[in-house]
């Protein structure tokens, strides 16, 4: 059993990703694979563009926002992004939130939830693969993308699923579960230089 957390990447007013993050917190609890899930929101993280002088592979941080972000990805041992789609890709803050650590992420999978409008956020999902594996960092096959999310909000803006994508968060769990356990020795193994 290992830690889950879910990194809602929107940080924009009036957004909807922190809906979708809660509903997908509550698939990940009725799930059961994690030990313990958290939610992490940018918005509340509130790091600002990257201002560390040094290369984020030295750990050498002059910031206490950084050393706070370092220790919460360092403790989990899986994730989530639940992430919109701006202009065919994924938004500025979530790279920025990636780019201020290097191996905190190594040996982690991660799961991609995706909204947006008719290609459901697949494109940015797409595109941050090439990112997060330059981490070393797993990214899933199994993921979540939400075509025409305000189709799914009621009128309190909860997120309302649908069957298809209820079955594909357990999906996306079962394997986030697997791939975190089969990648543990080599976190273990790191654990000294990124902990």
């Amino acid at each position: 059993m290992s830690k889950l957390e879910i990194i809602v990447a929107s940080t924009r007013p009036g957004r909807i990703g922190i809906e979708v993050g809660r509903w997908i917190e509550s698939e990940a609890t009725a799930h059961g694979g994690f030990s313990e899930i958290e939610l992490v929101d940018l918005a509340e993280v509130n790091l600002p563009f990257m201002n560390e002088p040094h290369h984020p592979r030295l750990g050498q941080y002059v910031h206490q926002h950084t050393r706070d972000w370092s220790l919460k990805v360092s403790e989990a041992d899986a994730f989530v992004f639940v992430m919109p789609e701006y202009n065919y890709g994924y938004n500025a803050e979530l790279k920025n939130a990636i780019d201020y650590l290097h191996n905190e992420w190594k040996y982690k999978p991660v799961g991609l939830v995706s909204y947006g409008g008719i290609a459901g956020g697949t494109r940015a999902a797409q595109m941050i693969k090439q990112v997060v594996t330059t981490l070393k960092m797993t990214p899933l096959f199994e993921a979540v993308s939400i075509p025409f999310v305000h189709q799914f909000l009621d009128d309190g803006n909860k997120l309302v699923p649908n069957d298809v994508m209820t079955g594909a968060a357990k999906a996306m769990f079962d394997e986030l579960v697997q791939v975190s356990e089969a990648l543990r020795v080599l976190r273990e193994s790191a654990a000294p230089a990124t902990r």
